[in-house]
Formats: structure tokens, C-alpha cells, sequence
């Protein structure tokens, strides 16, 4: 099913209302809430998300420059003609980093870490809200991206992970039991110190959720015309 708009926590700071802002647009988007071509209500999206127009237009300044925005002069902002594909390589960018991560971190990672990561693992399977089932697997993958010791690709994971949508977790029902597998698999990998399958089942966790978003996008008519 289509997610149902959520109205975001009023935030302080204009860095902040322009992150919350562009992530918000991004949720519509990858979930098919707003499809390609739509135009992009700036004065209803303010009102809605209890902001002024000022930060909505600086977030689809920023997703222009992410190709999920395109703008049109003397028209307005319309959501880009996103192909399948482009879908694909939003995700699939982010997996390779975070593969890479992974494989630096099966050499890193503490007992008193791989414990963590099963602790974290344990909660994800026995957690029944969607938003907290998020958080957690921010976390998680987190904690490995972290461990891999590396600060250029810590820094390249904390700007793509502005450019992924959010609620994942809530606009696919069948992810919850995927991702427990996979995130097993991952665990078993880095226990074992085998940092090329580590990269290689990250690599597969995320090209896997490429094609769960684009078949959302598919039921939900996005490139219908």
C-alpha cells in the first residue's frame, strides 16, 4: 500500500528544516506518494510540515542537484522522469560503499563489537514497530560502517545516506524477515573474518532492496502514463 503522508516534528535551524524537508519529499517519491511529473506543492508541503516555504524551496534546490527534483522555469518543481534503473543505481551505489565497509570491518570488529551487532540483530527480530525496526537498522549498519576504520568512507556513507529514503521498513511489509536473513548472513561473514563475503552479502542486501523499491513503484502506477 501507498504510505500515508506524515506530518514532521517542527525542527530548529535552517540546516535542519532543509534536511527534514528534502527527506520528506524523498519518502513521497521512493514510495510512490508522488510520481513522476507530479509538481510539487511548495505552499501545501510548507503547511503541512509546519514550515515556511523558505526551507522547501532550499530542499528542492538540493534534490535537483540529486536528480530526484527537476525544475522548470516559470513552472515550478516536478518530480524527475526517474527510470527503473535509476532506482537501481540509487541504491545500488550506496550497497557498493557500504560493501567496501563491510570488508574493512571484518578485520576490525571486537568480540565485544560482533556481540553489539548480534545484540542489535536479536532486537530487529523481536521488534514489532516499523519506525523503531528503522532506527535499529540504521544502527546496525552503522556500527559496521564505523568499524571499518576508514574516515573517507564514513564520510562518503554520511552523504549518501541523506540521499536514501527513509521508512523503508514501513512501505515494505515482506522486508522485515529479508533483511533478519540477511543481516544473519552479514553477522556470519564478519564473525568469520571473511571480509570479501562481508562485501559481497552487503552488496546483495542493497541490490536486493533496489528491486523491492522499484517493484513498490511498479504496483503503485509511478511510470504508468
Amino acid at each position: 500500500m501507498p504510505e500515508t503522508a506524515k506530518a514532521a516534528p517542527r525542527r530548529t535551524g535552517p540546516a535542519n528544516l532543509k534536511a527534514m524537508a528534502a527527506q520528506e519529499i524523498r519518502r513521497r517519491v521512493f514510495s510512490g506518494q508522488l510520481r513522476a511529473g507530479a509538481k510539487i506543492d511548495q505552499e501545501a508541503l510548507a503547511d503541512e510540515l509546519g514550515i515556511s516555504k523558505l526551507p522547501i524551496r532550499e530542499a528542492l534546490i538540493t534534490l535537483d542537484h540529486e536528480g530526484v527534483v527537476e525544475h522548470i522555469a516559470r513552472r515550478g518543481a516536478f518530480v524527475a522522469q526517474l527510470t527503473r534503473d535509476d532506482i537501481r543505481d540509487h541504491y545500488r551505489v550506496f550497497g557498493l560503499v557500504s560493501g567496501l565497509a563491510a570488508e574493512r570491518a571484518a578485520k576490525n570488529l571486537s568480540p565485544a563489537s560482533l556481540q553489539a551487532l548480534e545484540d542489535l540483530a536479536d532486537r530487529m527480530e523481536q521488534e514489532p514497530d516499523r519506525a523503531e525496526l528503522e532506527r535499529l537498522n540504521f544502527e546496525f549498519h552503522r556500527r559496521i560502517n564505523h568499524a571499518s576504520g576508514s574516515r573517507r568512507l564514513v564520510s562518503i556513507l554520511a552523504i549518501l545516506v541523506k540521499t536514501v529514503s527513509h521508512g523503508f521498513y514501513e512501505a515494505h511489509p515482506d522486508w522485515p524477515d529479508k533483511a533478519a536473513d540477511d543481516h544473519r548472513r552479514i553477522l556470519r561473514a564478519l564473525s568469520s573474518r571473511s571480509g570479501a563475503r562481508a562485501r559481497t552479502l552487503v552488496e546483495k542486501h542493497f541490490a536486493d532492496g533496489s528491486e523491492r523499491a522499484v517493484a513498490l513503484l511498479e504496483r503503485q502506477g509511478f511510470w504508468a502514463n
